[in-house]
C-alpha cells in the first residue's frame, strides 16, 4: 500500500512563506515526475509545479520566480517552498506521484490528501 502524507499548510499574511512536504510511504522502487497542484473554492484543480526524475522543474506562470520544487528521491519526497505568497495562492493543495513502480504490481499515479494553504491580506 503506498500513501502520499502531505504537511506543511497553514494560514501565513499575504508576504509569507510556507514549505510543504509530500513523503511516500510503502515500497516504492522508482517514481518519474512528481508535482504539487491546487483547487481553490469552485475552481478546477491546477497545476502549480512539476519535477522530473532528473530534478527539472517546470512552473504555472502565477507562481514563477516565488515557488521553487524539489524533491530528495532516497526519502520518496517533494516539497514546494513558496514566498511572496498572495491571496489568491488561498487553496487546497495536492502533491502528485507519476508513474510509480512497486515490484509486483502495476505502474500507477498517487495523489495525497490535500494540505490548506490560506493566505490572508
Amino acid at each position: 500500500q503506498v500513501q502520499l502524507v502531505e504537511s506543511g499548510g497553514g494560514l501565513v499574511q499575504a508576504g509569507g512563506s510556507l514549505r510543504l512536504s509530500c513523503a511516500g510511504s510503502g515500497s516504492i522502487f522508482s517514481i518519474d515526475a512528481m508535482g504539487w497542484y491546487r483547487q481553490a473554492p469552485g475552481n478546477q484543480r491546477e497545476l502549480v509545479a512539476t519535477i522530473t526524475s532528473g530534478g527539472s522543474p517546470n512552473y504555472a506562470d502565477s507562481v514563477k520566480g516565488r515557488f521553487t520544487i524539489s524533491r530528495d528521491n532516497a526519502k520518496k519526497t517533494v516539497y514546494l517552498q513558496m514566498n511572496s505568497l498572495k491571496p489568491e495562492d488561498t487553496a487546497v493543495y495536492y502533491c502528485y506521484f507519476n508513474s510509480v513502480r512497486r515490484l509486483g504490481f502495476p505502474t500507477r499515479d498517487y495523489w495525497g490528501q490535500g494540505t490548506q494553504v490560506t493566505v490572508s491580506s
